[in-house]
């Protein structure tokens, strides 16, 4: 409702401005008011904000981040082609001179293209197949080019664009718009996270292996019991050393928080997952959260289903600890060596009466009831699995199935809680 009414909004000032009597101008025009809307609407998506973080959680604002950047992408080309078009038409150009002409002739013309480009840039490092082969360190410092795309677009339109130089109430509503956007950026990934490690002092005190693939990492600090973390939320990890001080990687907590130490499991994906076996104990870390919904304040019925896939068991471990009511756990893996954590799982499960099923075989392991995570086997093992909350964590694959299991066993939309691996593990 927000967002239509600022379209709305935005809408009337650019008929109010005036409209070209060249179609495919004004078409680009309006086109660009969109593009800059959206990009605004971006800022306050990745902005981390915690009010909006516990309303629609991490995993919710990825997926809007990233359908809306892909809608901006769009606008964005619209915008260039309209406009471009509809001048080389009024002047009788190709379009190519035409560009040539724009960026010589109108201040802002070529800090818009730039701008143009980076966003090319910045939406094909989004597109899945690209993402596949990049590392999180790689794909994050391609977004930061965004920022400056963000900026280069806002002087173009505080240069050219009609509403900043025709109507009063327009350029109040813009500069209103990008300095809140700004603010946002600026609170939520500059100032509260400096605040938050400034008073917390965060410091590596111990690291387990886990298996030979996965370890644990407990981190310490001052005043822990201050820290707004829940179960079933992750940070942004930073180990300050000298070859990993430049990267940040999200890792769930494996433990409900206590006060006096934060834990966080991983297994190693990658180089810097690969890495955390050798931190040296003492490493100042920098930390960036606490993030997610995934946690016991969205549980809606009094008993819950918790599945976990993989390390996805990290959050699901979390929450056992937390959650209140009768709780089932369904722990996926492909051998009993990737059961991680199982015995801390089964030790809380024992002393709060939860069950616990390890199903362990490979993705397409089938049961007596069909696929293991298929409808039917979900309700053989849980008949009254309509009557719990749900959490699901694992890879991409793994949480999907579990989703279109759930939706087809009548478990409400709002009663299904899920953390991609991807994003939390």
């Amino acid at each position: 409702m927000f967002l239509a009414a600022n379209v709305v909004l935005v809408t009337v000032f650019f008929f109010a401005g005036g409209v070209s009597d060249r179609p495919l101008i004004s078409a680009g025009r309006l086109a660009g008011l969109y593009a800059a809307q959206a990009m605004a609407f971006q800022l306050l998506l990745v902005a981390r904000l915690p009010w909006l973080d516990r309303r629609l959680g991490m995993d919710r604002l990825t997926s809007l981040h990233r359908w809306t950047g892909f809608g901006l992408l769009w606008l964005l080309v619209a915008h260039v082609v309209f406009v471009v078009f509809g001048y080389a038409g009024l002047e009788n150009h190709n379009p190519a001179d035409e560009i040539i002409v724009l960026a010589n002739t109108l201040e802002g013309i070529l800090r818009a293209i730039v701008a143009f480009v980076l966003i090319l840039v910045v939406g094909a490092a989004s597109a899945r197949f690209a993402r596949r082969r990049m590392a999180y360190e790689t794909w994050h410092f391609v977004h930061l080019y965004a920022y400056a795309a963000v900026l280069l677009a806002f002087t173009h339109q505080v240069a050219v664009g009609q509403s900043f130089a025709g109507s009063v109430l327009a350029r109040t509503y813009w500069w209103t718009l990008w300095l809140g956007a700004g603010a946002a950026v600026l609170a939520g990934r500059v100032v509260l996270p400096l605040w938050r490690n400034v008073r917390h002092q965060f410091r590596v005190v111990a690291v387990v292996p886990e298996s030979a693939d996965t370890v644990s990492v407990y981190i310490s600090g001052r005043d822990l019991d201050l820290l707004p973390a829940r179960a079933g939320q992750f940070f942004l990890w930073r180990f300050l050393t000298r070859d990993r001080w430049w990267q940040a990687n999200p890792f769930s907590l494996s433990a409900a928080p206590d006060g006096q130490t934060l834990r966080l499991t991983a297994k190693a994906v990658g180089e810097s997952s690969a890495k955390l076996r050798t931190l040296p104990v003492g490493t100042r870390v920098f930390a960036e959260g606490p993030y997610g919904a995934f946690t016991t304040l969205h549980q809606q019925l009094p008993n819950a289903l918790l599945i976990a896939g993989g390390v996805g068991i990290a959050p699901i471990r979390a929450l056992l600890e937390d959650i209140a009511g009768h709780v089932v756990v369904l722990y996926r893996i492909r051998t009993p060596d990737d059961a991680v954590l199982l015995p801390e799982l089964q030790e809380i499960a024992k002393a709060r009466g939860a069950i616990v099923y390890v199903l362990s075989g490979p993705s397409d392991l089938r049961g007596a009831h069909g696929p293991v995570l298929g409808p039917e086997s979900l309700y053989a093992l849980v008949p009254d699995i309509a009557e719990r909350d749900v959490f699901v964590c694992g890879p991409p694959g793994m949480t999907a199935a579990v989703l279109r299991s759930v939706r087809e066993l009548g478990v409400p939309g709002p009663r299904v809680h899920a953390e991609r691996f991807s994003l939390a593990a």
